[in-house]
């Protein structure tokens, strides 16, 4: 796939099918709309194009109203989003900077200098709720209006429903502030996830119940930066890690400010992901995922973050937390009780 910040780049299509939206979580009401884009820019013989926003429109009007609660809880990472699009077949997405300038742009320009002269759209898709421009002036119709001057055509895709629940960003930031992980992942029709590069932290979780002063195989942990200040989920959570071997590591993972240690350490400020993996790989050494790009499902909520009584206190937590993240694999790979009784009647036959 293809990425462009921007539209004024050479290697950019001269022609596409276009959808337009924040695909924050690329769930699955987007995935369908995707999978109709690709059809549409198949036929027409043109490629299929995502236009979305950084930072979210709300965010930047939370911003210019110093209105923090108006901006939307970040379910994934422009990362993420931007190798969901990938998995879904989208061939260029286009990032546009939400700034005073677009915020200010009249429908019509957005449709003149966006649309045609910028993306060249001969098949625009978007959502049943879709508005645009200054003052989200411009709907559907007004789109569907200018489409014949302009040589390209519109459709709508009406909301995308999972047993009766409309599937939207809001419900599945719904579920992932309850700690419902198992709702999050029918609505995005995968596990939870988030990715990124390893970085650098203060290494105290090496120190913390380590077998002795100098041993540092404590609680050692892989620490991913989210990029939005206001993740949709945080706490405590059982996870899987992808990306140091051939097979996934069960951990346990922290996402969150980590409010028992000093918020002037070296990532002091920053929502982070901290995860300990239950095994560590012993080819990686000490310091061998430095660097590395991982992706962490998080697939049970353990509980939110807890502000510890010292470091003690928080040595004891993270022990228990492993132990409870032990016993959540245990029973996610114990057979159910059907399964047992029909492994039992095999085994008698």
């Amino acid at each position: 796939m293809k990425i462009f910040r921007g539209f004024h780049h050479p290697g950019i299509a001269r022609a596409c099918a276009l959808t337009i939206g924040n695909f924050d979580g690329v769930h699955r009401g987007h995935q369908a709309m995707l999978a109709l884009l690709n059809s549409e820019a198949a036929h027409r013989g043109v490629e299929s194009c995502v236009l979305t926003f950084e930072p979210h429109p709300r965010d930047y009007f939370a911003g210019v109203h110093h209105k923090p609660d108006l901006a939307p809880a970040r379910i994934g990472t422009l990362r993420d989003k931007l190798t969901e699009l990938e998995r879904c077949g989208v061939q260029q997405t286009v990032v546009l900077p939400f700034d005073a300038r677009l915020a200010a742009q009249s429908p019509q320009a957005f449709i003149d200098e966006v649309l045609v002269r910028g993306l060249g759209a001969r098949y625009v898709l978007v959502g049943d709720d879709f508005r645009f421009g200054a003052q989200r002036a411009g709907d559907y119709a007004m789109l569907d209006a200018a489409g014949p001057a302009h040589r390209f055509d519109v459709a709508r895709m009406n909301s995308y429903e999972v047993h009766g629940l409309r599937v939207s960003s809001s419900a599945v930031r719904d579920a992932l502030a309850a700690g419902d992980m198992e709702a999050a992942a029918r609505l995005l029709g995968r596990p939870y996830t988030i990715s990124g590069h390893v970085v650098h932290g203060r290494k105290l979780g090496r120190a913390l119940g380590a077998s002795s002063a100098d041993a540092g195989d404590g609680f050692r942990t892989l620490n991913l930066r989210f990029a939005h200040w206001k993740p949709a989920a945080s706490g405590i959570f059982a996870v899987l890690v992808h990306g140091l071997g051939d097979a996934p590591l069960p951990g346990v993972a922290n996402l969150g400010v980590r409010p028992s240690l000093d918020p002037n350490d070296v990532n002091g400020g920053r929502v982070l992901l901290e995860t300990h993996c239950l095994t560590w790989p012993a080819d990686l050494g000490p310091e061998g995922a430095y660097g590395k790009i991982i992706r962490v499902e998080l697939l049970h909520k353990l509980h939110d973050e807890l502000k510890y009584d010292g470091l003690d206190a928080l040595t004891a937590g993270i022990a228990k937390d492993c132990a409870d993240a032990r016993a959540y694999f245990a029973s996610a790979h114990a057979p159910s009780d059907t399964e047992t009784r029909r492994q039992t009647t095999r085994d008698r036959i």
